[in-house]
This record gives C-alpha cells, structure tokens and sequence, in this order.
C-alpha cells in the first residue's frame, strides 16, 4: 500500500495519541493537524514537521492548497477528534476536501444526521469510518463466535447481563463540554456508546428500553435485546467505585458480567486504534450502517424521563 498522507483534528485532546500512534503504526503520514488549544507537543512523539493550527480557517486553506497540488500531496484521510457536536460539521468538512472521515465516537449525536451524511457520502464518493475497537477485541470476537454458535444451536435463553462502568471524573467534567448534554450527548453517549455498541453487535437489536436514573452525574437503565436481558449502570461520581479511589491510582471500573460470569476484555481495551486503523485502511471500517442502531438507542435514553427504581434495574440502585 502506498503511504497516505492525515490531517487531525482535535490534535490536543484526550483521545488523539491513539490515534497519532495509530497513523505512525500503519506506515502513514500525519502532514496537518488543527485544535484551537496549542498544547499539541505530543505530535513530536510521532511525526516530524506536521504542520499545525490554532485556527481552522488556516487549516481549510492549507488542505485545500495540497489538494491542488496533486495525489501525493492531497490529503486522503482526516482523522476527527474534536468535540462531539462538532463532528457532523468536520466529517462533511473531509468529504468536500476529497477525503475519507476516521471519526472517534460518537459519530453525530442525532439519527437524522446520518441521513444527510449518508447522502453526501453518495454524492462525494467518500467514505465515512467510525471507531468500534470492542469489536475488534480479540476477547469480544470470541464471545460472539460462541454465542453464534449457541444461538445457531437452538437455545432461546437470553444471558442477563449486568454493565457497571464507573469512570471518576473531577469538577472540570461538568463545566467543560462534556457536561453540556447538547454537546456531548450526555453520560449514555459520551462514555457508553462503546458498550451499547457491544452489546448490540453480540446480542441484537432493542426490543424494550427503560431509564431509570439520570442525571449530570450517572444514569442507569434495562435493555431487553433480542438475545440478552441487560441492567446498566454509568457514572463519573467516584463515591460509585467499589474501592478506595486515590489520587494517582486507579480511578476506573468496568465490569461485564454474563449469567454471573465476568465478560474479561479490559487488558485491550485502550490499544485497539492500530487494529481499528488497519481495518480502516484495506476498505473494512465501520461506516453509518454499523452505528446506526447505537444512535438511535443513546439518542432514545437521552430523551427518556425516568421511571425511577424497579425490578429491572442495576444491582447496585437496588440495594440502596
């Protein structure tokens, strides 16, 4: 494969070294990147001379000036890391300059909005690649190898499942994006929709869901699939995790369990960008038809109003 050339956008936030490390590790080149915030020095771990902005105005210009100049210099890929509300805006923004969109999750906050992308994919010729790495989890990969078998075997039992993830987040959370639900997509969207994904890839589509809490802080629900019951918990409020949180330690807790049994995939959870690349790469992204039902679901438990605790709920709710 020939070397392509990347721009990023988003270059200084949390999320964008997976995917610097990603574009370094598949052989390509990182020639532009843009982010309002100039804290950008990790770009140095990874690549020399990426051209860098502060104002996106700038970084249109100089993408659009390398297009002129021909394939080699063309930008073939942006990937996006921006904001969640912003990432309709700035995968419309890759296809009109000539290039395929690697978006972080996820993809747009609303289900229209993968209608009208899906009809300028059509018209540009493009492609539109999001990140699911769970399903790219060597340990995920196998559960739903076993499950289709299981499945394939007859047995109409549905796993009741039990998701807790607890990921303790200070007072900056809430005053940043992130806590603006128009922005983010609140709790469900900006820390679950990987999970919801999971679940839906291994389980099938929703039949039956419940919210029973929500708030700035943590929500709380039931899933009926068409395969597996699931009671789901989320939270940033560190009074949640089952241990002691110190500072410098650990302050996340993710938990799947299956009929009682823990669904291990932690150990690969955060090194999957490379995997979700290389995919990417030979023509086998997830594109909108993969994480359409994943929409409509966290859009459906953001516009949810609680029913309060009941039979269905997270062990956790239940025994307070």
């Amino acid at each position: 494969m020939k070397t392509k050339n990347f721009a990023l956008i988003g270059a200084a936030g949390y999320i964008a070294p997976r995917h610097m490390k990603a574009i370094s590790e598949t052989g390509h080149n990182l020639v532009a990147a843009t982010d309002p915030h100039d804290s950008v020095g990790i770009l140095d771990s990874h690549f020399e001379n990426v051209s860098y902005f502060r104002e996106f105005e700038r970084f249109d210009r100089h993408l659009e000036k390398l297009k002129r100049k021909g394939e080699e210099s063309r930008v073939h890929y942006v990937s996006i890391c921006s904001p969640n509300y912003l990432h309709d805006a700035h995968i419309r923004f890759a296809l009109r300059i000539g290039a395929d969109a690697i978006c972080e999750k996820p993809l747009v906050l609303n289900p229209w909005n993968l209608d009208a992308l899906s009809e300028i994919e059509g018209e540009s010729g493009r492609r539109i690649n999001t990140i699911l790495q769970l399903r790219l989890h060597p340990s995920i990969i196998e559960l739903k190898k076993s499950l289709s078998s299981t499945f394939a075997g007859g047995s109409t039992a549905k796993p009741e499942i039990v998701l807790t993830y607890i990921t303790s987040r200070g007072n900056w959370y809430l005053y940043s994006w992130k806590g603006e639900a128009a922005k983010s997509g609140g709790l469900a969207t900006n820390i679950g929709v990987h999970f919801y994904d999971m679940l839906l890839w291994l389980f099938g589509p929703v039949l039956k869901s419940e919210v029973h809490l929500a708030n700035e802080k943590k929500a709380a629900g039931y899933l009926e699939l068409s395969r597996a019951r699931v009671r789901w918990l989320l939270s940033i409020d560190r009074s949640d995790l089952p241990f002691p949180a110190v500072p410098g330690k650990q302050t996340t807790y993710r938990s799947i369990t299956m009929d009682g049994q823990e669904i291990e995939f932690s150990g690969g959870f955060t090194d999957l960008h490379t995997e979700s690349y290389k995919h990417i790469l030979a023509g086998q992204g997830f594109g909108i038809p993969d994480v359409r039902p994943t929409i409509d679901l966290v859009y459906s438990i953001r516009n949810a109003i609680p029913t309060g605790i009941n039979e269905n709920s997270h062990p956790a709710l239940r025994e307070k």
